[in-house]
């Protein structure tokens, strides 16, 4: 079946390629291809301060509808697709590593580890349907095979003039060991401003979990989004008023949003659960289903009889190799655990929820991401020089 209205991720011109360019600036070799119209703008001059904001979920598509003629507006450079799956677990570690999901082995929310027997939740690391930590065990695959190096080090080790600060909400896990915490829009831009009067160089990484948080909550055609996008707009050009010629910022996002309009639950659909040999995992946009050997034909029937206009159902050869989805380069070595032999991606604003008969649904969330609808895809790059 041919879909209308999806993007496919471009590894050659994605959001990678900004931090490609920062990285090549300081020094640091990086495989992905660099942003074009950000190298020109870093070639002009060298810099004192180089600060990158990720406000998460502000998609090309989500700014337009709030802001088509604002500040941010008048200054993007390009417009990029995000990695896949378009979702904050895959492209942060992408931003902070400087390598595709297929090296980085971070692709979604819930991904399942064969060492524990059971899908964890990857920025938590806790169980992914009852929500429990799990104690003391013999190994911890995300110290031993989840970790990367993270780009703060990379640059401060090829360019040693530099200090590589990263600022981020309280919550988050530390990847650099210049790492601050900032709650809110505001507490980012006071820590900016402190940040930029160091005599040194600086790499000041600053993200924000909204408008994402938002978007989930109230939905892309909310006030409240709109309302948090005006502001942090109005601020960072505030901002940028008061820096020196000798700062750049560069104003950017993870992926895009795009409001729900059907949910599904997994449980529903016993014809399809028979065809498992465990539940799905990843996400509820993305969805990666290990299927019985023999009834692999029965269930890609079964599925697409009832979703086919909603989601595109692929093998993992399909995925991995033929589209490439993840990328590619020096494959991570779980990645193969992580990915069933079928992946269903929505092409629209539906969802299919994953759960067990062991604990309620997470709640649905009004607007989300992970498909690969425009509106999640598209990702604005904006220069403030």
């Amino acid at each position: 079946m041919q879909y209308e209205n999806i993007v496919l991720p471009d590894y050659d011109h994605c959001i990678l390629g900004t931090m490609s360019s920062i990285l090549k600036n300081y020094n640091v070799e990086c495989a992905t291809k660099s942003n074009k119209a950000l190298d020109k703008i870093l070639a002009e001059k060298k810099y004192k301060n180089i600060i990158f904001m990720i406000l998460d979920g502000l998609g090309e598509y989500n700014l337009n509808e709030i802001s088509k003629d604002g500040f941010f507006k008048q200054n993007q450079i390009d417009c990029v697709t995000s990695v896949f799956p378009s979702t904050t677990t895959a492209a942060l570690p992408a931003y902070y590593s400087g390598k595709v999901p297929y090296e980085t082995g971070w692709i979604a929310w819930s991904q399942y580890f064969k060492e524990y027997g059971r899908a964890l939740d990857t920025f938590s690391h806790k169980e992914s349907y009852l929500g429990e930590t799990i104690k003391k065990p013999l190994k911890d695959v995300f110290e031993s095979d989840m970790n990367y190096k993270s780009i703060f080090y990379q640059i401060e080790e090829a360019s040693p003039d530099v200090k590589a600060f990263e600022v981020q909400p309280e919550y988050a896990e530390r990847r650099a060991k210049r790492s601050i915490r900032a709650n809110n829009i505001d507490e980012l831009i006071y820590t900016i401003e402190d940040l930029v009067t160091m005599p040194s160089n600086n790499f000041i990484l600053a993200y924000s979990d909204n408008p994402d948080g938002l978007l989930h909550k109230f939905g892309t055609d909310s006030d409240e989004a709109k309302e948090f996008v005006l502001d942090a707009e109005r601020k960072i050009q505030e901002l940028r008023n008061k820096l020196g010629d000798d700062s750049l910022i560069i104003v950017t996002a993870d992926h895009g949003h795009k409001n729900i309009t059907n949910a599904y639950t997994i449980l529903d659909y016993p014809e399809l659960m028979e065809c498992l040999i465990i539940p799905p995992s990843l996400e509820s946009r993305c969805l990666s289903f290990w299927v019985k050997e023999e009834m692999k034909d029965i269930f890609v029937e079964r599925f697409n009889n009832l979703f086919e206009k909603e989601f595109w159902l692929m093998t993992k050869e399909e995925f991995l190799d033929k589209y490439k989805m993840l990328g590619t380069g020096n494959k991570h070595k779980k990645i193969d655990d992580f990915i069933g032999n079928y992946i269903a991606i929505s092409v629209n604003g539906s969802m299919i929820r994953l759960e067990t008969f062991i604990a309620e649904g997470k709640p649905l969330k009004k607007s989300t991401h992970c498909g690969l609808s425009k509106e999640e895809m598209a990702v604005p790059v904006i220069a403030l020089k």
